[in-house]
């Protein structure tokens, strides 16, 4: 048992002092030190300095470890170019981004503050980094394809990966499914998996209405997916409609990520179902797709929160630095609300997005913990203050070990 008395705690949106933590794993209790000295007399104590502020770890709950090779190789601006890019470069980024590069990665998360992160693998060459990363992981084996003809390969490799993260055993890892998007999985695939996912209980997620090239392929099977569909997969159709793809995930909560170029029936389908949006602002507007209105899904009582994308789409793995540009981005939503929702985007609701007991200082919750240190005594701007001025994080608990 040990005994954490921080100078503050940022709890359930609240600020609150002279209280300390109990925990092992878990936090045991919240109360006063004299109180949890009595009750655990055995406990070791960790008295903090000053200005210190206990915290939830931090979630990212969509990133792409095995691209983090990626600096200055890909096209920004458009999406398309983005894609051509990717594909033309996508053999040279995964084989040079080997251990140490991934690890890397991994670790800068976690210098920021993320102590639990939702690795989309698209080719499971990312599985041993994320297995030994110090990080709880939500590990989504990513499946792929868009022709029937090769339906029962490219199943057969997925279940494959699937199998290999299942296999795992260690704390706080979640073998899970990503399918890549309505235009990349055939619905042959789609279905196969959901009853995998329903079987097994594992969590889902999938792109969504990223791109207006993906919104008029979706509609019309036009646009400027149509070259690119029949030249590279002399495919002429789209092999789903959005409305049909959303359908396979009725009575299911699926994370959807970017979701900015959905309408207003796909959106009350996401709020039927209960599904979560995930909104990489960076990544949107590195590739040119517009804004994602939060106002717009608070108004339809739909779940959001916020990710980082991979370094495919991205400078950095910083979801300090994420908050920020949503910040900035979302001009319309008052400061201090936005600051406080995006908080919670980052810890509380990403937690219960992805089922697991962390993201809030709580009784009962996994001890994933930061402590930072503040430069004075913290106001009801705190969220704001976090967001804007990225202060120093001295110590990281994860699964209440002691990481940093």
């Amino acid at each position: 048992m040990q005994i954490i008395n921080p100078h503050f705690i940022f709890m359930s949106d609240t600020i609150t002092s002279n209280l300390a933590v109990a925990f092992k794993k878990t936090i045991r209790k919240i109360a006063p030190l004299e109180e949890l000295i009595e009750d655990f007399p055995d406990a070791k104590i960790t008295n903090l300095h000053e200005n210190s502020l206990l915290m939830p770890g931090l979630i990212n709950a969509h990133v792409h470890i095995e691209f983090s090779a990626n600096k200055t190789q890909l096209s920004y601006g458009d999406f398309m170019n983005w894609l051509y890019s990717v594909i033309e470069n996508r053999e040279k980024l995964i084989n040079d981004c080997k251990q140490e590069c991934m690890n890397k990665a991994i670790d800068s998360m976690l210098a920021s503050g993320i102590t639990t992160f939702g690795a989309i693998s698209s080719h499971g060459m990312d599985l041993n980094a994320c297995v030994k990363a110090p990080q709880n992981v939500v590990f989504f084996n990513e499946l792929i394809g868009s022709q029937a003809t090769m339906a029962d390969a490219l199943f057969s490799d997925f279940l494959a990966r699937l199998n290999a993260s299942k296999a795992v055993q260690r704390e706080g890892f979640y073998p899970a499914v990503a399918i890549h998007s309505p235009y990349s999985v055939h619905p042959i695939l789609i279905k196969k998996a959901i009853e995998i996912v329903k079987n097994d209980n594992l969590k889902l997620t999938a792109h969504f209405m990223e791109s207006q090239a993906e919104r008029n392929w979706l509609d019309n099977s036009e646009g400027e997916f149509k070259n690119f569909f029949e030249n590279l997969l002399k495919q002429k159709y789209a092999v789903s409609d959005s409305k049909e793809f959303l359908q396979y995930f009725n009575n299911s909560n699926v994370l959807l990520t970017h979701v900015v170029k959905a309408n207003d029936e796909e959106l009350e389908l996401l709020a039927q179902n209960k599904h979560t949006v995930i909104h990489c602002p960076i990544s949107n507007r590195l590739l040119g797709n517009g804004v994602l209105d939060l106002n717009r899904l608070d108004e339809k009582n739909i779940k959001w929160i916020v990710a980082t994308d991979g370094l495919s789409s991205n400078y950095k793995l910083d979801l300090f630095e994420e908050m920020k540009i949503a910040l900035f981005m979302q001009s319309n939503t008052p400061l201090l609300e936005l600051a406080n929702k995006l908080i919670r985007s980052v810890t509380i609701d990403a937690a219960n997005a992805l089922g697991i007991n962390t993201g809030e200082i709580a009784e009962g919750k996994n001890a994933d913990m930061l402590i930072i240190d503040l430069d004075k005594a913290p106001t009801n701007e705190l969220a704001l203050h976090l967001i804007l001025h990225k202060y120093n994080i001295s110590t990281i608990y994860i699964n209440g070990k002691l990481i940093k």
